[in-house]
């Protein structure tokens, strides 16, 4: 079965950096697509980006600035989000979520557990 396992997160100062990770497997890897997700406290949950694991193409949610930069490594099948100069609404819980295609919306077929990403100041 596939399984996708997020980690990464944790407790981050604002204005600091960190980087999550995405563990996939149960999958051929470089025929399917990994994308991130987030939930803050009180909202719903909103796509991030989504990584084409064959070719490597990204699509960012119109919402993402350069702050967020996605990331693949196949030979680990792994995928990473790098969270730059983070603020106080990066405060969320952050999945995974596996599909065959590219997308943002909330039908994709595998999601991860979820990793917290909590933000001080």
């Amino acid at each position: 079965e596939v399984q996708l396992v997020a980690s990464g997160g944790g407790l981050v100062q604002a204005g600091g950096s960190l980087r999550l990770f995405c563990a996939a497997s149960g999958f051929t890897f470089d025929k399917y697509t990994v994308a991130w997700f987030r939930q803050a406290p009180g909202k719903g949950r909103g796509g991030v980006s989504c990584i084409s694991t064959g070719d490597g193409s990204i699509v960012y949610d119109k919402s993402v600035k350069s702050r967020f930069i996605m990331s693949i490594d196949n030979a680990k099948n792994t995928v990473y989000l790098q969270i730059n100069n983070v603020k106080s609404e990066d405060t969320a819980v952050c999945y995974c979520a596996a599909d065959d295609d590219c997308g943002l919306g909330l039908t994709r077929s595998d999601w991860g557990q979820g990793t917290q990403v909590t933000v001080s100041s």
